[in-house]
């Protein structure tokens, strides 16, 4: 069987360890998973390790503008992973306390970017939870199975972007599948639900955010609010920009002494300003940005 199959009994998990992050945990009921042994539990590292490997490989080509549609696959096959391996406990079996001590000690990575892993894991696990129930609600002769596959093009910082968002996305990807079912103009194929998931993410992320509930009556202070928007959403553009080319995983030493510098350079931004707004773009929050763009 294999250790990374979606299709088992689903069921809540919890590590013990979870911190801030325990809000998230019934987002996505994760599947349940049999006590893993020491070498199983070695054996789904080396998957995750390798895994992983794959994404900084297909960065690294990616930086030499090769296409990125092998990065997408790698986030894809990572995030499932990751997921499974959360859910499987499988730091208990190796001695390590917690999720987060497991990835800093196996992987070397820190705390925030061992949640980042699972915020991607759980964003695209519930997207292919939708999707499998969408297609499955309105199946037609033309449709294709595998449109319900884990690999719909989707890039880590979409997945991170949208992963405190997954009821819109789903909502809208639940949406347009039955508008389209219904029509009978078009086939739930697999390119198709490829788009509406891809065109359901790219709309929540580039969905205004909400006004201020108090807006200020001093004409002053509101043009300062206006500028400070404005300069923040610049910031979250440059932001994703490098997360294209050093993806949420990486510490801030690992990104800038990569490409991410390179890319600086070439856009005439400075290193600390770019950081800085990779910080932003993975958390949303503007303090981020303070001593640096803001």
């Amino acid at each position: 069987m294999d250790p990374y199959a979606l299709d088992r009994p689903a069921g809540a998990q919890d590590d013990g360890g979870m911190g801030e992050h325990d809000h998230d945990q019934g987002d996505v009921a994760e599947p349940a998973r049999p006590p893993l042994n020491a070498a199983q539990a070695r054996e789904v590292t080396a998957g995750l390790r390798e895994a992983m490997d794959d994404v900084r490989r297909s960065v690294a080509v990616l930086a030499i503008r090769v296409r990125d549609g092998d990065v997408r696959r790698s986030v894809a096959v990572l995030a499932i992973r990751v997921r499974d391996a959360h859910a499987a406990r499988v730091w208990t079996p190796l001695g390590h306390p917690s999720w987060e001590a497991y990835c800093e000690t196996e992987f070397g990575i820190s705390r925030a970017q061992a949640y980042r892993l699972l915020d991607v894991a759980r964003a695209l696990a519930a997207i292919h939870g939708t999707v499998a129930a969408g297609t499955e609600t309105f199946r037609t002769r033309d449709t294709d199975p595998a449109a319900a596959a884990l690999d719909y093009g989707l890039s880590q910082r979409a997945l991170i972007a949208v992963s405190g968002r997954t009821d819109v996305v789903a909502e809208l990807i639940t949406r347009r599948l039955a508008a389209l079912a219904h029509s009978g103009l078009q086939a739930l194929d697999e390119p198709t639900v490829r788009a509406v998931v891809r065109q359901a993410v790219r709309d929540v992320r580039i969905a205004p955010p909400p006004p201020p509930v108090d807006p200020s009556a001093d004409p002053v202070v509101a043009a300062g609010r206006q500028l400070t928007d404005d300069l923040s959403a610049s910031a979250h553009a440059i932001g994703e920009l490098m997360l294209e080319v050093a993806p949420a995983y990486l510490s801030d030493t690992e990104a800038a002494t990569g490409v991410m510098a390179l890319l600086c350079e070439q856009i005439g931004e400075p290193l600390e300003h770019g950081l800085a707004a990779r910080r932003y773009a993975m958390s949303g929050d503007r303090r981020a940005l303070h001593g640096t763009v803001l």
